[in-house]
């Protein structure tokens, strides 16, 4: 904890001297990050224990006074900054999204909320402390600061709420860069819309970057889309204070109205980033749904032979295909009934898995029928593997009520060597059926397989070779 809180008072302290840098004499900065940084991280992290809250409030306080400011000036501009974080802190984390993050649509009109709360307490101490520290009004300290708060919670807070986290950088960093030729294009008109604007000028220039950015959200995640419309931000106030816009910097209202407009334009590119993004894990969820078992979470039965059926034809190397089917799997649903049916089969998924290597294919074809693809395996290591898959359900498995059952299975194994002979993956599928059912027949809890080579025609193939002690027979 008090690591964490180190960390953002530090984090605070840094970006309290950027924004005073950003200070006119005699006036607010123009661009005050560190409370929207205090607030990022105090909803981020476990540093929002007292720690946090005095590391942000003594980073606050050492700035200014380390800068010169004087101690009462200090006193009552911390105390802006504190009142607008806690306002903003309590509206988000009570808000649907104050756990989920930016993953969803309606995280952005959260996050509005936040801000406008935030602005709002910065805006009631800036209507009292604007008359005693700047020599003006106090409805234009209300204003003023309310804007200029609520500018930077909206363009600051998106990035640090969508900023990846450690184990998705780490993950990125061990990933070949691929630059993809779509991610290019929305970037780079980014860029000469900002150069066009300040280029011709004009109240309307800050509009200029707007379809870009909407552009940007539409092919970039939201950290990547928050990180732009930060960048325009810091543009837009950039180029109003350089005098590239026709807004003199002493009327208060055309700057509260830019600062207003810039952060209500800053919402739409997020905002579509955050519908893209729950469309696409929508859409991912959904094709998960499509290709998987519900219940054990391995390929359904089309999606286990069309990645047989790619697997095989891709192979170079001899190919098993073992299909099993629990013995007696009908009286363990009598006996114990269908849930505890369920839990048996995703036992032996887990038991099966734990059995596979990386590359094999696992499937469910139906009931409690299942099938793995093998490439590379040959007839003994076929009967290796499928000796070592029965012998690992001889442990009893313990039901969710307190029962313990004991199952076991039957497996017919087809081997091809597409290197050598005619491979067809239905043919395959056939011929481990064809010996499923023998294996059934013969005693059940044994594995039987069948082999295609050159040396073998598909109808010798039906002959009997003889069982093994380890209860697999070769046909």
């Amino acid at each position: 904890m008090l690591t964490s809180a180190a960390f953002l008072a530090a984090a605070v302290f840094v970006a309290c001297l950027f924004g005073i840098w950003t200070r006119p004499v005699g006036f607010l900065a123009t661009f005050w990050p560190a409370n929207a940084v205090m607030l990022g991280l105090l909803i981020r992290s476990s540093s929002r224990d007292l720690f946090g809250w005095l590391g942000g409030a003594a980073a606050f306080l050492a700035a200014d006074l380390l800068t010169g400011s004087p101690p009462f000036k200090t006193l009552i501009l911390t105390s802006a900054n504190m009142a607008g974080v806690v306002a903003a802190y309590l509206v988000y984390t009570n808000s649907p999204s104050g756990k989920a993050g930016l993953r969803q649509p309606t995280a952005m009109l959260h996050l509005l909320l936040a801000a406008a709360a935030g602005g709002a307490a910065a805006g009631a101490v800036g209507s009292v402390a604007n008359p005693i520290l700047f020599d003006s009004g106090a409805m234009t300290g209300l204003t003023f600061w309310f804007a200029t708060e609520f500018v930077n919670y909206v363009t600051i807070l998106p990035v640090i709420l969508s900023f990846p986290a450690a184990s998705d950088w780490r993950r990125r960093l061990r990933t070949p860069l691929a630059l993809r030729t779509v991610d290019i294009p929305p970037a780079s008109v980014l860029l000469a819309s900002f150069a066009a604007a300040a280029f011709i000028g004009g109240p309307g220039a800050i509009a200029f970057p707007v379809p870009a950015l909407l552009w940007c959200a539409l092919v970039y995640p939201v950290f990547a889309t928050a990180v732009l419309t930060l960048l325009y931000g810091i543009w837009t106030l950039v180029v109003i204070s350089a005098g590239y816009f026709p807004t003199p910097l002493h009327d208060e209202n055309a700057l509260v109205s830019l600062r207003l407009g810039v952060s209500l334009v800053a919402i739409a590119p997020i905002m579509l980033a955050c519908v893209t993004q729950s469309r696409n894990d929508l859409l991912v969820k959904l094709r998960h749904l499509a290709m998987h078992d519900p219940l054990t979470g391995v390929f359904n039965r089309k999606s286990f032979r069309d990645d047989a059926r790619k697997q095989l034809a891709d192979a170079t190397r001899p190919c098993a295909l073992l299909m099993f089917d629990l013995d007696h799997f009908k009286a363990v649903n009598d006996t114990y009934g269908h849930a505890a049916g369920d839990e048996v089969l995703i036992a032996f998924v887990g038991r099966i898995r734990g059995c596979l290597r990386a590359g094999d294919l696992f499937g469910r074809l139906g009931g409690e029928e299942f099938a793995v693809m093998v490439v590379g395996c040959s007839e003994g290591q076929a009967l290796a593997f499928a000796d070592r898959l029965r012998l690992s359900l001889r442990d009893p498995i313990i039901l969710g009520d307190g029962n313990s059952c004991v199952i076991s299975t039957s497996i017919g194994i087809a081997i091809v060597d597409p290197a050598t002979d005619a491979a067809c993956i239905d043919d395959m599928f056939q011929r481990a059926d064809a010996m499923l059912y023998v294996a059934k027949d013969s005693g059940r809890d044994r594995a039987e397989i069948s082999v295609v080579s050159s040396a073998n025609s598909p109808e010798a193939m039906k002959a009997a070779v003889g069982d093994n002690s380890n209860g697999s027979s070769r046909h």
